[in-house]
C-alpha cells in the first residue's frame, strides 16, 4: 500500500463521522481492516472510506452488525465495488424500507387516538393497546403493540 494511500485514525474519523471507538469496534468485529505503522498506530486504506459509508447506510437500513457482515463479505475483494455489485447487494434491502414506511405510516395515522406511551388510560388505543386486549392479559403493559419494524432493537 503506497503512503499516500494510508489514513491515520484521525483522518477517517474526521472524513467518515464515525467516531474512533466506532472504528476500534468494527475492526474487532471485522468489518474493517487496519495495518499497523513501524510505531503501532492504525492506518487504513482508503477504501475503508467507502466501507464505513456502506456501514452507515446499512445501519440505517436497520441491519445487525451479522447482517452488515454478511454483506460486506459479498463485495468483490480486490478491486473498487460496480455499481452492479451495489445493486445486487442492495436490492433485498428495497423490501425491508417498505416494511419500515408502511410501519411508520401506521404509526403516524394511530397518533390521534394515543400517544403511544403505553399508559392504558384510554379505553382504546391504536398503537400500544389496540382493542384493550393487554387490559386481561399477564404481560406487561406498554408499546408492545408498535409495529415490529419500530421496534428492532439493532440499530447501530
Amino acid at each position: 500500500m503506497d503512503s499516500h494511500d494510508e489514513l491515520a485514525i484521525s483522518q477517517v474519523v474526521e472524513r467518515s463521522g464515525f467516531a474512533a471507538s466506532a472504528l476500534r469496534y468494527y475492526e474487532s468485529q471485522g468489518l474493517i481492516e487496519a495495518k499497523r505503522s513501524s510505531g503501532g498506530q492504525r492506518r487504513y486504506e482508503r477504501s475503508v472510506l467507502r466501507r464505513l459509508a456502506f456501514i452507515r447506510a446499512a445501519a440505517n437500513v436497520g441491519l445487525t452488525l451479522d447482517e452488515i457482515r454478511a454483506e460486506l463479505a459479498r463485495l468483490p475483494h480486490g478491486r473498487t465495488p460496480t455499481r452492479a455489485d451495489w445493486q445486487r447487494i442492495t436490492r433485498h434491502w428495497r423490501s425491508r424500507l417498505d416494511e419500515q414506511i408502511a410501519a411508520l405510516e401506521r404509526l403516524r395515522d394511530g397518533l390521534d387516538s394515543c400517544i403511544g406511551c403505553g399508559c392504558l388510560s384510554l379505553k382504546r388505543c391504536a398503537i400500544s393497546n389496540p382493542r384493550d386486549v393487554a387490559a386481561g392479559s399477564s404481560d406487561a403493559p406498554g408499546a408492545v403493540y408498535l409495529p415490529a419494524a419500530l421496534r428492532r432493537q439493532h440499530r447501530l
